[in-house]
């Protein structure tokens, strides 16, 4: 019997500046990215940052994964003229992801959007961002956990009659974090789905959207049961 074809997965990159891998600019994405879509019965596609192509990638993948990454999304796209002094840019990728995302929006083609991949989410469906957690949330919990990101940081709450909770089946979560900003407002388009004990919102969706996710861990580590679920509903969607 012939198996059924594998949905090609577009899964956007990270970019640095020269050192380290090469004397000039390159990209990068984590092994278990690739591994966790490829798990899920996915063909990943590695994304780079051409913002006038999007479009043409569009045409050629059935679903969108925004990854996250060690920086952060500029405070002028969601209205705010002040920088946080611990905000970091990479204005490139954040163009390319973004015409990527309101691309893929567009097209009501599933989307799953990862720690900074959800917080740029919320922006593109009109919302705004936490810039420094510590310094906006009362008795914050530590969401640049200390132990390693392949652990549990802490436990978050799933909102029930939500896409998240239908695909994970409970209304409870282990999660890693490796984040100092978060979505403040999901924006008009956008729905809560999850939050931590210390009130920081954890997942969006939007549910006009055939698939339209953000998570602020990282499911790819597959820490709890409901983060394979997570990919493979992304995977079911695709089809």
């Amino acid at each position: 019997m012939t198996q059924p074809s594998r949905p090609v997965i577009g899964v956007t990159l990270d970019a640095e500046q020269p050192g380290g891998y090469s004397k000039f600019p390159w990209y990068a994405v984590r092994a278990n990215y690739m591994e966790a879509v490829a798990g899920a019965g996915g063909l990943p596609l590695a994304l780079p940052h051409m913002p006038a192509l999007a479009a043409d990638w569009l045409d050629r993948i059935d679903a969108l994964v925004v990854t996250g990454g060690a920086f952060d999304v500029d405070p002028s796209l969601y209205g705010e003229g002040d920088r946080h002094a611990t905000v970091t840019l990479k204005e490139g990728r954040t163009a390319a992801e973004m015409a990527l995302l309101r691309g893929a929006l567009a097209r009501n083609m599933p989307v799953l959007g990862i720690c900074g991949g959800q917080q740029l989410l919320a922006v593109a469906l009109g919302g705004t961002l936490i810039q420094h957690i510590p310094d906006a949330v009362p008795d914050a919990l530590a969401h640049e956990q200390p132990n390693p990101r392949d652990q549990p940081g802490h436990e978050i709450s799933v909102r029930a009659n939500t896409l998240l909770h239908k695909i994970v089946g409970s209304e409870r979560m282990l999660v890693n974090s490796a984040h100092h900003q978060a979505v403040r407002d999901p924006g008009p388009l956008a729905v809560v789905d999850a939050t931590a004990p210390d009130g920081v919102i954890e997942g969006i969706e939007n549910p006009a959207q055939k698939f339209c996710l953000g998570v602020q861990w990282h499911p790819e580590f597959l820490i709890d049961p409901g983060d394979r679920r997570i990919f493979d509903a992304l995977i079911g969607a695709s089809r």
